[in-house]
């Protein structure tokens, strides 16, 4: 916490100090673009902004990345992380580095026994040569000397590699049941009210180092999550775009929702195996059966309709079906039932203009048309 809060002109190299904003990443996000630091928005929502150029160089922003869906998406990691899985993983982990050791520390000690062996007959080998025979004596004497040189360092990391085993940092069982506890009850701690910002930002800041961000298209983020013990997790995540045009597979998508339209399908069926098949609109994470509507309508690909029905009402004839028998058209009855000259109830069975189906009803509105007749009365009784 010092070091992180130390020095103002070095806050750009440093974490700072975990404040109450809502961006939880605020002092551990870098640009995955120029590999600055980047800072937090909270105007018109949570933003991380990388303007080290722009203030430094007056260029562009360098990236400008909304907070909220990355966060979640680190949040979950952290989660993650502090499941009962993953102590598993590490206890076997930890057992697999222990017998990988064990092999290894085998192998040291086999080597030790060889150079021993080999800095011995050295030895003999000078002790048996004659001392007047000064070239074969130095040369036979530096032999001895290199091989007990490459004794003492095997020896010496032997004795450092010992050392550092003796060091356990292996967890306790009271350790390993308040890590699966503290695991199982953090996702309720983080949503609880009262956990001001900056604790919860200190806790994700015990496990994490950092986080690289970098828009790599316009509806894909991508997520580097260092951790505090060096290992590297990456995640992506799906930012809302203005249009389907923005979306890197929205052509894509387009192509096959009309596919699936001139196939018979409805919206709703659409909507859903667009999903399945891994498309989303523009502000969601799915297909929504708005957003195929839209499409389809756009395109001018109107739903299937279902097979023809006939709609002939026995004893009557519509509108429609009298104009067509006398010749004449439907705006030209309205007319005339409109202005008196046809008098006619509606059907209160049927809820229309119905009239007799008869040769005299068609005779009569022939009639009519040719001047014969001035009015006509088809008055039909309340109910049919």
């Amino acid at each position: 916490m010092l070091s992180d809060n130390h020095a103002e002109y070095r806050r750009n190299q440093t974490r700072g100090a975990p404040r109450d904003g809502a961006a939880v990443l605020q002092g551990i996000v870098w640009c995955g673009r120029c590999g600055h630091k980047m800072g937090v928005e909270y105007k018109n929502g949570n933003r991380y902004v990388c303007n080290f150029l722009a203030r430094s160089q007056g260029g562009a922003l360098c990236q400008h990345l909304p907070a909220d869906p990355i966060d979640a998406r680190v949040v979950e990691a952290l989660f993650a992380a502090a499941s009962p899985a993953e102590l598993a993983e590490l206890m076997h982990a930890k057992d697999a580095r222990q017998q990988a050791d064990e092999a290894f520390e085998l192998a040291e000690a086999q080597q030790i026994k060889r150079l021993r062996y080999q800095a011995l007959l050295a030895e003999r080998q000078y002790n048996r040569v004659d001392p007047d025979n000064r070239l074969i004596a130095a040369e036979l004497e530096r032999r001895w000397e290199g091989a007990l040189r490459e004794l003492r360092q095997a020896e010496d990391a032997l004795e450092r590699r010992r050392a550092m085993q003796s060091q356990s940092d292996d967890l306790t069982s009271a350790e390993q049941n308040d890590f699966i506890a503290a695991g199982s009850q953090l996702p309720e701690f983080w949503q609880r009210p009262d956990i001001e910002w900056g604790r919860k930002k200190a806790l994700l800041r015990s496990l994490i180092d950092k986080v690289i961000l970098q828009r790599v298209v316009r509806d894909r983020i991508t997520i580097r999550i260092v951790w505090r013990g060096g290992e590297v997790t990456e995640r992506e995540v799906e930012p809302r775009v203005h249009a389907l045009s923005a979306l890197s597979r929205g052509a894509e998508m387009e192509v096959r929702l009309l596919e699936l339209a001139h196939q018979g399908l409805n919206d709703t069926e659409i909507a859903a195996t667009l999903t399945k098949e891994g498309f989303r609109s523009p502000r969601r994470s799915y297909v929504p059966v708005r957003t195929v509507q839209i499409v389809r309508q756009r395109h001018r690909v109107l739903r299937q309709s279902t097979p023809a029905r006939s709609h002939h009402i026995p004893g009557w004839l519509k509108v429609s079906e009298l104009a067509m028998a006398a010749d004449v058209s439907r705006s030209w009855i309205r007319h005339r039932i409109r202005n008196g000259v046809i008098s006619i109830h509606q059907n209160a069975t049927h809820k229309r203009v119905l009239f007799p189906d008869a040769a005299a009803t068609i005779a009569a509105i022939q009639e009519l048309k040719s001047g014969v007749r001035q009015h006509l009365d088809f008055n039909q009784p309340a109910t049919e």
